[in-house]
């Protein structure tokens, strides 16, 4: 099928809203044209990984695909700028649907929130004390006291970020997995993790929570003071993530495994 037919011609555009991010914005809108969210066949992120986890929050809903231009510091989640031609790129650009975790936490007060995290979920400690928690997985404990700095349930797709940082496994993309991983833990010392079924329903209750008060994070929503927190994936709200041909995330992953 010839690429100009299916070239998306409808494109919404998002900055960081740094100088250069913006510029470019500017710059591509006046040639491109701007569609607007509601208008849109394809949003195009100009910034960095941060961009890209909030604008497909903020399209989850939508199923838009996202298209990612790097002016950020890392860009594992975007492609290289440039400006001709960019209805073709998006035809061509491999996709990659990667699905977020669900987060309920019940906190102190006995209240419930949810919350849907793309990367991780994390659990840390709030004070100068380590975290002690509990992990069940389908109900069952898997392990009765995890003393911690905290621990954290991450995605395929967000292996190879905060997960990777503290020594978690890298995922394939597309694996039916969930990386357990603890973050600095003091007892059990040598405990590295668990890789998970993307099936289980992960529970963390925290011990002693009014000492040692802890904090859930879902990539970038936070709720305080949590006595249990259930973690499980969410297959309904998937997003659609665009790479250049030769650059997918599936590639990049693997590219990351070989680094030395």
């Amino acid at each position: 099928m010839d690429l100009l037919s299916t070239a998306p011609r409808k494109i919404s555009f998002v900055a960081s809203g740094t100088p250069e991010a913006e510029a470019a914005l500017a710059d591509l809108r006046s040639v491109y044209g701007e569609a607007g969210l509601d208008g849109a066949e394809a949003i195009v992120a100009l910034g960095g990984d941060g961009l890209m986890l909030q604008t497909l929050h903020k399209v989850m809903q939508r199923k838009l695909p996202v298209y990612g231009m790097n002016f950020g510091s890392v860009g594992f989640l975007m492609n290289n700028f440039a400006r001709e031609d960019l209805p073709q790129r998006l035809a061509a650009a491999q996709a990659t649907q990667i699905y977020p975790l669900a987060m309920e936490v019940i906190d102190a007060s006995g209240h419930r929130q949810k919350a849907l995290a793309l990367n991780e979920v994390s659990l840390f400690r709030s004070t100068y004390q380590a975290a002690k928690i509990q992990i069940l997985v389908d109900g069952e404990t898997r392990l009765d006291e995890l003393i911690c700095d905290g621990v954290l349930l991450s995605t395929p797709a967000g292996s190879t970020a905060y997960n990777l940082s503290a020594h978690g496994p890298i995922l394939p993309i597309g694996s039916p997995l969930l990386a357990l991983t603890p973050i600095s833990p003091f007892r059990p010392r040598r405990w590295r993790g668990a890789i998970l079924n993307n099936r289980a329903v992960v529970t963390f209750r925290t011990r002693e929570a009014d000492k040692r008060p802890v904090s859930a994070v879902a990539d970038n929503v936070e709720f305080q003071n949590v006595i249990e927190v259930h973690v499980r994936e969410d297959r309904a709200a998937g997003v659609t993530l665009l790479f250049d041909p030769g650059t997918s995330l599936e590639e990049r992953v693997l590219i990351e495994q070989f680094r030395y």
